[in-house]
């Protein structure tokens, strides 16, 4: 199969391509590396699979994104602008980026002959701050009173910041194409993937952030009470639920799923989190605190049972050992991580 990613030089897409081209599938790598990290990501994917394809190109360029669309079998669909304080602080750019690059995407795909398959990377925040579900405080976390396995895709959407409305309104652009133009398009909304090939900041990849910023001496600040509870998900799990919805694309055509690490996989931002990561890393950690950020969900997590009943997937892998393993990945690729965020 011919399989384009979009986004495919950053933390998720290289992965995903990684998998394909293993499967020994054709991979085109979509990217206009404009995030950290990307270029050290293609250079990588490059040098283990030399028969990827990779085209420079922004979302925002349509007649390239036409070009590069053309032949393919599946678009994964997964580059974008990806954090929120971002977003507030320039949202016309997130709106292009967000919005307008994924109505690209899609008017490129309507224009084949032969539709390929639209897989779209959305995101919890879609939902909101959840202001409607009870939540209680404990000592470590905060939790659903009553969605006790978390939040299912029939809760009502709630676009809360700039970053909510451009994915929320992609979101439903890729749901609806399915249904007026009968474009077999999936939906994904995920929770907070993390893993290798991650090069995470303090307004987006958290999970990948806090490690990094301690092994390179960067502060960490915690926004919020660090209560913040979070259903984290490794990134090799995701990855199978893409190529799993794919082959399942009978049932999951014109779908939406939350896709997260479920309630076994639920962590706070910090109480929590700063254990695992005290252990793994063997050093304390005393990070700055300050205020809660706009849209920020006291608590989020995926009930996953609909991409179980639909395809047979569930997350695999444990946050402990998900964690370690990014973890060795910092430790093996130390020190070209430190030329990046020192700015060499």
């Amino acid at each position: 199969m011919n399989n384009l990613i979009t986004g495919g030089a950053g933390f998720i897409g290289v992965n995903l391509a990684a998998k394909l081209l293993e499967a020994g599938e054709s991979v085109t790598i979509f990217d206009n590396l404009s995030r950290r990290g990307t270029e050290l990501n293609l250079s990588w994917i490059q040098k283990t699979y030399p028969k990827v394809t990779f085209i420079q190109g922004d979302l925002r360029e349509y007649e390239k994104l036409l070009k590069a669309v053309t032949g393919m079998d599946v678009v994964f669909h997964l580059a974008g602008q990806v954090a929120v304080t971002t977003s507030v602080t320039d949202p016309r750019d997130d709106f292009e980026i967000n919005l307008l690059g994924t109505f690209n995407v899609l008017e490129a795909v309507r224009a084949q002959k032969v539709r390929p398959i639209v897989m779209y990377s959305s995101t919890n925040k879609v939902y909101g701050d959840l202001a409607d579900l009870e939540v209680v405080e404990t000592k470590t976390r905060y939790q659903f009173k009553k969605h006790k396995e978390g939040v299912t895709e029939m809760h009502p959407l709630d676009f809360h910041s700039p970053y909510g409305c451009s994915k929320g309104g992609a979101d439903q652009y890729v749901r609806d194409y399915s249904r007026i133009y009968d474009m077999p398009t999936v939906v994904f909304r995920q929770s907070c993937i993390y893993g290798p090939h991650q090069f995470g900041i303090e307004d987006q990849g958290w999970v990948a952030w806090f490690a990094i910023a301690t092994k390179v001496g960067k502060p960490i600040t915690v926004y919020g009470n660090g209560k913040q509870t979070r259903d984290i998900l490794f990134v090799e799990d995701l990855c199978d639920a893409y190529l799993m919805a794919v082959k399942n694309i009978k049932k999951t055509a014109g779908q939406i799923y939350n896709i997260g690490g479920g309630l076994d996989n639920s962590i706070s931002v910090w109480f929590e989190f700063r254990e695992i990561l005290e252990k793994t890393l063997k050093t304390e950690l005393k990070p700055a605190f300050s205020d809660w950020r706009p849209g920020d969900q006291p608590i989020f997590i995926c009930d996953t049972s609909k991409a179980y009943t639909d395809f047979k997937w569930k997350p695999k892998t444990s946050k402990e050992k998900g964690i370690k393993k990014m973890i060795d990945w910092i430790d093996e690729n130390l020190e070209q991580i430190k030329d990046i965020f020192n700015g060499k």
